[in-house]
């Protein structure tokens, strides 16, 4: 089966829109324990638009789902993903004007830093991917620095309006996760996804992990979180089978 990640980043955005306390991100990490979800994803950023330091240390200590941290790949993050100690952190790009995250690291620019930050995690315990686009040069540099797990970046396919185009980047997620396969790389995706297009991305077998999170809040407005989050499983289920 493919494994569920969900991102409750959004959670935490329409609580810090009145500065206040409602919704609580706890409460719904808590909803993810009793939906069987496979990890919890918060994005702390350096901004802190969203998930908080706060937010992240209080979910370890009051869920027990593992925790997938998505950080920027500089020194500071990392040191507070030690003190944490998720159960993987995924290094994503971030720019201050952004609404959400734009694209895939670029981990080729970036092997000096990213190395050094390795350095730093190699006590622990804690997984390590990258977010990347589907590009097979990104890939190369990332088994050159040993990280064996990365996730593809889908919102070029999600966003697509037009039917051809969305083949032709699902075409290419589909040739970068088989080549990362081949590479041993565990591969996860994700972005963009809702209910009308993540059937195509979960039946490439070779996708251990999805995670999801703005879609799934947004519905969740609509029908619930429980009940979004069921669905969505429902089909990523039935486009496995």
């Amino acid at each position: 089966m493919c494994k569920l990640g969900i991102n409750i980043d959004h959670v935490a955005t329409l609580r810090n829109a009145r500065g206040e306390s409602h919704p609580d991100p706890l409460r719904a990490a808590k909803i993810l324990k009793d939906c069987n979800v496979d990890s919890i994803t918060m994005h702390l950023r350096e901004d802190r638009r969203h998930i908080k330091d706060d937010d992240i240390f209080l979910i370890k200590d009051k869920v027990d789902l593992p925790i997938n941290l998505e950080i920027a790949p500089t020194e500071e993050m990392t040191k507070i993903a030690l003190k944490l100690n998720p159960s993987s952190i995924c290094f994503v790009p971030e720019k201050r004007m952004e609404v959400t995250t734009e694209g895939g690291l670029n981990v080729k620019s970036n092997l000096i830093k990213i190395d050094k930050l390795l350095n730093l995690l190699s006590n622990s315990k804690i997984k390590v991917a990258c977010f990347i686009e589907p590009d097979l040069n990104q890939i190369n540099s990332l088994k050159s620095l040993g990280i064996r797990t990365l996730e593809f970046h889908t919102g070029s396919y999600a966003d697509a309006k037009k039917l051809n185009i969305m083949k032709q980047k699902l075409f290419l997620i589909q040739e970068a996760v088989q080549y990362a396969t081949q590479l041993g790389f565990d591969c996860h995706a994700g972005h963009g996804l809702n209910y009308d297009n993540v059937s195509n991305i979960a039946s490439i077998k070779e996708i251990k992990e999805l995670n999801i999170g703005h879609f799934i809040i947004g519905e969740a407005i609509f029908s619930g979180l429980k009940n979004s989050i069921s669905k969505m499983k429902e089909i990523i289920n039935a486009a496995r089978k």
